[in-house]
C-alpha cells in the first residue's frame, strides 16, 4: 500500500486529493496546524479513513517530525497563503508560507528521506502580465501579486531541488479549479453563493470587481487526478493543467443567475474596492504536455461547474 502525505489537506484541493487517493488503495496522511478549533468539514466524510498529523510550513523541524511519523512515497504541498487579495495586505506573511516554506518543504524530505516524490502546487498566477497566450510550461514568467511573486519562488525553489540533488520534484502549473468546496472569498464562489442568497431572499444586491477579466476555468477533482500523475512518471517535470478554454467573470455571472432564473443586470454591481491594484487580464493555458505525456484531459465543462456550484450553494442554503 502507498503512503502519501498532503499538505493543505483541509482545502479545496486537499479534500479531493485524499478521496482520490483512498479510492486507489493509498494510506494517506494529512498534515495540519494546531489550533484551537478543528477545521475539518471538507473532509469530515472521510476522517475515517485518514491520518492527521500536525506541522507547519513556518517550521521545519515540525515538517521533519510529520515525515518521520507518516513515512511517505509522496508528498503533495498544497498548502499555501492561497487568497490573491490578502497577499496585498499580508505580503510577508504570504511569501513565508507560499514561497519559504516550499524550501522547508524540500529540505526536510532531502534530509529524512530524500527517495520521496513531491508534488508543488504551483500557479497560473506566476504568469501574470502574460508574455504570449496562451501559457505553456516555456512561457516567460510577470506575477501581478504577492502571491504570484511567491508562487514563482515556490516554482523554482523546486526546479532547484530537483536538478541539484537529484529528487523526485514536479510542479504543476494549475489554472483556476473550482468546485462547491471552493472557499467564500473566491470570485467563483463569490458569484454562486450570491446568487443563491438573492434568489432565497436572504441578500438583494452582490457587488463585484472587473467584470471583464478572463480566466481558464477547470473542475478541481479533474485536476487533483493531473498531480497524481505527475507523481506517476518516469521522470519528474513540471505541466500545465488547464482546459484551454477562456470566460470572463461577467460570463460566469450570466450563468450562475441564470441557474436560479434571475437576471443579473438587476442585482450586480461592480465595486473600486474590488479590483487588484495590478490587474491580470487574461490567463488561459496550453496543456497539450500534459495531455500527451500524462494522458490527462478535463471532464467537466465551465457550464457544468458553474451548474455543480450553484446546486450545490442552493442545497446548502435551502436546508
Amino acid at each position: 500500500m502507498p503512503t502519501a502525505l498532503i499538505t493543505g489537506i483541509t482545502g479545496q484541493d486537499g479534500s479531493y486529493l485524499a478521496e482520490f487517493l483512498l479510492d486507489r488503495g493509498y494510506e494517506v496522511w494529512g498534515m495540519v496546524r494546531r489550533a484551537s478549533t478543528d477545521s475539518h468539514e471538507r473532509i469530515d466524510h472521510i476522517l475515517d479513513r485518514l491520518h492527521l498529523v500536525q506541522g507547519d510550513l513556518l517550521d521545519q523541524p515540525s515538517l521533519m517530525a510529520a515525515f518521520a511519523v507518516a513515512e511517505p512515497d509522496e508528498v503533495y504541498n498544497l498548502a499555501a497563503q492561497s487568497f490573491v487579495p490578502t497577499s496585498w495586505s499580508q505580503p510577508v506573511l504570504t511569501a513565508e508560507f507560499t514561497a519559504v516554506g516550499v524550501t522547508r518543504m524540500l529540505e526536510a524530505i532531502r534530509q529524512v528521506n530524500p527517495a520521496i516524490r513531491f508534488y508543488q502546487a504551483s500557479s497560473s498566477e506566476m504568469f501574470g502580465m502574460v508574455r504570449e497566450t496562451p501559457q505553456t510550461e516555456l512561457t516567460p514568467l510577470h506575477p501581478r501579486s504577492p502571491y504570484g511573486v511567491a508562487k514563482c519562488y515556490g516554482h523554482y525553489i523546486t526546479v532547484n531541488y530537483r536538478e541539484s540533488y537529484d529528487m523526485f520534484c514536479c510542479s504543476g502549473i494549475l489554472f483556476n479549479h473550482e468546485s462547491p468546496r471552493r472557499g467564500l472569498e473566491f470570485v467563483t464562489r463569490k458569484v454562486t453563493d450570491g446568487a443563491v442568497r438573492i434568489k432565497l431572499g436572504l441578500a438583494e444586491r452582490l457587488s463585484l470587481g472587473n467584470l471583464d477579466a478572463q480566466r481558464d476555468w477547470g473542475f478541481a477533482g479533474d485536476y487533483v487526478h493531473a498531480m497524481w500523475l505527475m507523481l506517476q512518471q518516469d521522470t519528474p517535470d513540471d505541466f500545465v493543467i488547464a482546459t484551454g478554454k477562456t470566460h470572463t467573470v461577467e460570463r460566469l455571472v450570466e450563468l450562475a443567475f441564470a441557474q436560479v432564473g434571475l437576471d443579473p443586470n438587476d442585482h450586480v454591481d461592480t465595486d473600486p474596492r474590488f479590483v487588484r491594484p495590478a490587474e491580470v487580464d487574461i490567463l488561459v493555458g496550453d496543456a497539450t504536455k500534459a495531455r500527451t505525456k500524462l494522458g490527462w484531459e478535463p471532464r467537466v465543462s465551465f457550464e457544468e461547474l458553474i451548474a455543480m456550484m450553484v446546486n450545490a450553494d442552493l442545497q446548502r442554503l435551502s436546508s
